[in-house]
């Protein structure tokens, strides 16, 4: 009762306006390799409606469960488009759109991948090589269909090379703290100003063709309560401010 008063007593006061008053709140799960965007998209966003966007951060696969096992997000966005799919066939989602189309790259603080990226991984002369889980992130697929390409994934296997991150977030954390030598990240992790790896570093961008494009799809959920607001965030990404925002971090737009 008493926040009430308050806010009545705000708005009588000017100090609150009628708009703020009745601002509300949608929660979007976003894939871990998004985070950066999606918190900058968020906050202009929220300056430009004066309504708020909760995030839930993580792995695609980990959010589609969560949502299917009754996670109260108002929309989705994975990696892949899959996911988003499939969550649209069964009717939990609407709006299925690609939002961006993602980059991997292998990043080491001190080997010269930049340089000789191929030759340093033919010879495997490290301890770890920092990769995402193929089957929750699917820049841990792309990571692995690199090194297929190159015939290196079971022999890395074999020889414990492999330092298995849940999400691309704790990937890239391997390879910023120096504890994996060497590691595929996202692109977006590395363009992020305030990233701890920000001027450090090398970095080799495997050619287009060694993975399957990473094309992130995003989608509405059916079980929101706030479908309108949704459907304004969502435009708000597909619009050229939102584009930029994205491009921003080393991503390609639609």
């Amino acid at each position: 009762m008493w926040k009430k008063t308050l806010m009545a007593a705000l708005l009588a006061s000017g100090w609150l306006t009628a708009a703020a008053a009745q601002a509300e709140t949608i929660t979007v799960a976003v894939a871990a390799n998004f985070t950066k965007a999606a918190e900058e998209i968020g906050a202009a966003w929220e300056a430009k409606t004066g309504h708020d966007v909760r995030f839930s951060f993580g792995p695609s696969g980990k959010l589609l469960a969560q949502i299917r096992n009754g996670a109260p997000f108002d929309a989705y966005f994975s990696a892949d488009t899959g996911r988003p799919e499939q969550l649209a066939e069964s009717g939990e989602a609407r709006d299925v759109f690609v939002y961006a189309r993602g980059k991997l790259a292998l990043f080491s603080l001190d080997l010269p991948v930049h340089e000789r990226a191929e030759e340093i991984l033919a010879d495997g002369d490290f301890r770890y090589l920092a990769a995402a889980n193929p089957k929750a992130a699917p820049y841990g697929l792309a990571a692995q269909q690199v090194l297929e390409k190159h015939d290196l994934y079971q022999r890395y296997r074999a020889e414990g090379k492999i330092a298995t991150g849940e999400s691309i977030t704790q990937t890239f954390q391997f390879v910023a703290t120096g504890n994996a030598q060497l590691g595929f990240v996202a692109l977006s992790q590395l363009r992020d100003p305030q990233s701890p790896v920000t001027d450090k570093g090398y970095i080799w961008m495997p050619p287009a063709e060694d993975y399957d494009p990473i094309e992130q799809g995003a989608a509405a959920l059916t079980r929101s309560e706030h479908p309108e607001l949704v459907d304004d965030f969502l435009a708000f990404v597909r619009s050229d401010q939102g584009a930029t925002i994205i491009q921003k971090y080393g991503y390609d737009t639609p």
